[in-house]
């Protein structure tokens, strides 16, 4: 249907308007189907957490992925995984093995030194795309806004393609309090200063989305979304939901 006036979406290969979902575990038959219907809404997949080192069938999950378009990686707490052990050279190696094109560089549960970062970000964009994400899955740290802006300033400049504002799949720490809601001193700041198509804001509950919807646009760049979620994402995005009814004004 094609007859309301309802916010233009970007489409194709998006730079921007991005919706990455969150895989933690959904069967290869079930995932067929979703992706049958929805793939044109989804732009990223994050095999989730450290599953994709136990996914059965993970070349074949990939490749469906990439069947529709769709950028799969891998969840930055195996990254950190490998990184704890001394096996960044394995997971780099298991990456390429998988043709795994984006790499997710994050400190969630460890307290890796951004010059770490910054180094491995300088290294690793030569052979791929990264994402840099900031923030504490510890509900109980606390960054100031300054070192946000300051963190993701330097890891863009290091060559991140996106900042990730961690939230975890449960939206409790990072860029929210630990009750849920949004820090919103700290989205405004960040988005005051940063180019918002390059940050991605994860997102997981339909509180979260539409809070970045009103508060930044149709075309907000939303992670850690549930698959079952992508639809109703979708119709928030374009103004066909209550809380975002006024959109296209």
């Amino acid at each position: 249907m094609d007859f309301l006036a309802i916010p233009q979406r970007t489409t194709g290969n998006r730079e921007y308007g991005i919706t990455s979902v969150i895989d933690l575990g959904v069967p290869i038959r079930q995932l067929q189907a979703i992706l049958e219907d929805y793939s044109k809404f989804i732009d990223f997949a994050k095999i989730g957490v450290g599953t994709a080192y136990i996914t059965p069938r993970l070349q074949e999950k990939i490749e469906l992925y990439k069947s529709y378009h769709i950028k799969p990686f891998f969840g930055g707490t195996f990254f950190e995984k490998c990184y704890h052990q001394n096996k960044l050279d394995q997971y780099i190696q298991t990456l390429k093995k998988y043709r795994i094109d984006w790499i997710e560089i994050s400190t969630g549960t460890l307290e890796i030194p951004l010059e770490d970062r910054l180094k491995l970000i300088s290294k690793l964009k030569e052979e791929f795309s990264c994402f840099a994400e900031v923030g504490s899955k510890d509900s109980t740290k606390d960054l100031s806004i300054t070192d946000w802006k300051q963190e993701m300033k330097l890891l863009l400049e290091a060559g991140a393609t996106y900042c990730i504002t961690e939230g975890r799949d449960s939206g409790t720490s990072g860029i929210y309090n630990k009750n849920g809601e949004v820090k919103s001193n700290l989205i405004h700041a960040l988005t005051k200063d940063f180019n918002v198509n390059q940050l991605i804001f994860e997102a997981p509950t339909a509180k979260h989305q539409m809070f970045f919807i009103n508060h930044i646009g149709p075309n907000v760049n939303l992670g850690n979304i549930k698959l079952s979620d992508v639809l109703t994402l979708e119709a928030e995005r374009c103004g066909l939901r209550s809380e975002t009814f006024f959109m296209e004004e």
